[in-house]
């Protein structure tokens, strides 16, 4: 895959905007929880956070995890535990790990807790700022949690514009911020599994080359897959045959008899993005970008 494919520059002037509420409003907040998808955990994760967040106590939601590999999630909240990370694999759409989400605010918020009883500052509420790139779930999880509609959902970046409190009971609440990207992806691995899950917007990218590298990464662990839902008994080592295996098995024939290429590109990305290939994840806790 060329450089001019994935070396990928995306930052709109909204989220220049965006980083200077969050450095003017993390002081009033006591916690942050990061939402990164579980599929790429590292790759969705904004490397300017941790200078943003300084030394707030930070809580990481590995969200999507009823599309990711269960037994890769399984492998990197061990590997955050080991390092002493508060982490939870959680899925907003269907809930499950949020359960957990009050418990782990907590623990990572359990010296000043001790402290306000000290002082018998007994229900005080505690506010939490959500962060995450575009289109990890941050506005599903705060709905999920607030029990309300009011945070914007779309399956498609950018869509949070600005930062608001929402409400999950009397003792916290939670920010909404907008998905900030950074302003370039120094890695070309991770802007490829940036755009092959969704969190940067298909209209700057070749979906063709995309998908051919989404292909070379199943084939090399999730093989099975591949054969199964495309009906496939062998797929070709050339990412371009192995794409045009695809689009022939779906009747992706245009005239002349070559194949489709860009409609089974399409068609296979939106397949992944919504796990009708299989629980995937494209991180282990060995990637290194």
């Amino acid at each position: 895959m060329n450089d001019n494919t994935t070396n990928i520059n995306w930052f709109p002037g909204h989220m220049t905007k965006a980083k200077r509420k969050i450095a003017a409003q993390i002081k009033i907040v006591d916690a942050v929880a990061e939402i990164v998808d579980a599929r790429i955990p590292v790759s969705s994760r904004n490397p300017d956070i941790p200078e943003l967040i300084g030394d707030k106590p930070h809580i990481l939601l590995l969200n999507k995890c009823d599309i990711a590999d269960a037994k890769k999630t399984a492998e990197w909240l061990d590997f955050y535990k080991s390092n002493g990370v508060i982490a939870l694999a959680v899925d907003a759409k269907s809930g499950k790990g949020t359960g957990e989400f009050k418990n782990s605010v907590a623990t990572a918020l359990s010296d000043k807790l001790s402290c306000y009883l000290e002082k018998g500052m007994v229900g005080r509420t505690l506010r939490v700022m959500v962060l995450g790139i575009p289109n990890v779930g941050k506005s599903s999880f705060i709905n999920r949690m607030s029990g309300k509609s009011k945070a914007k959902v779309e399956n498609r970046p950018g869509v949070t514009k600005g930062n608001q409190w929402f409400t999950v009971d009397k003792n916290l609440e939670l920010l909404d911020t907008p998905g900030v990207l950074w302003p370039k992806f120094n890695s070309q691995t991770v802007g490829e599994h940036l755009a092959i899950t969704g969190a940067v917007t298909d209209r700057i990218l070749d979906i063709e080359l995309l998908a051919m590298r989404l292909l070379q990464i199943l084939k090399d662990d999730y093989m099975p897959l591949i054969l199964e839902r495309y009906s496939i008994d062998i797929l070709p080592d050339d990412s371009y045959e192995a794409l045009c295996a695809v689009g022939r098995k779906r009747g992706m024939i245009i005239r002349g008899g070559e194949i489709d290429t860009l409609r089974a590109a399409n068609m296979l990305l939106e397949e992944f993005r919504n796990c009708k290939i299989g629980r995937i994840t494209l991180e282990g806790v060995d990637f290194n970008a």
